[in-house]
């Protein structure tokens, strides 16, 4: 009785399980993969956009650090030149100070004046090459 109580356990087992793997219907089966292959689509078509709005962020913001370095590359180098113009005009006044000496009276204190003025006039030039054009 025991062996016929155990086959028919194995016989109950064997057909619960054959019915776990049971095959679904082709149109179920169609429907599923439709499903998943729009899904995937939809996925791939999302992953596509994040892809391209990124890259064209990226594009955007290397566009932008590359116009400021140039525009800081451009200040610094005005600055530069501004220096070395002021720096010449120093040399000149001093030149055209000592050539004043020669002279006397008025004639000298215009000549020192002129010099003087035209120093200035390079410092001024100088210091609104400096501020560029945009705060002047």
């Amino acid at each position: 009785m025991r062996l016929a109580v155990i086959c028919a356990l194995l016989a109950t087992v064997s057909v619960g399980l054959s019915a776990c793997n049971k095959a679904k219907s082709p149109d179920e089966v169609q429907a599923n993969v439709a499903k998943a292959t729009s899904e995937a689509a939809e996925n791939s078509a999302k992953a596509d956009a994040n892809r391209k709005q990124a890259e064209a962020q990226a594009s955007e913001e290397l566009a932008k650090e590359k116009a400021d370095a140039q525009a800081k590359a451009t200040d610094k180098s005005v600055a530069a030149v501004a220096d070395a113009a002021v720096t010449e005009a120093e040399g000149a006044t001093k030149i055209a100070l000592a050539k004043c000496e020669a002279l006397e009276g008025d004639a000298q204190k215009q000549c020192r004046d002129d010099a003087n003025s035209h120093l200035q006039a390079v410092k001024d030039r100088a210091k609104a090459a400096k501020k560029g054009p945009l705060e002047q």
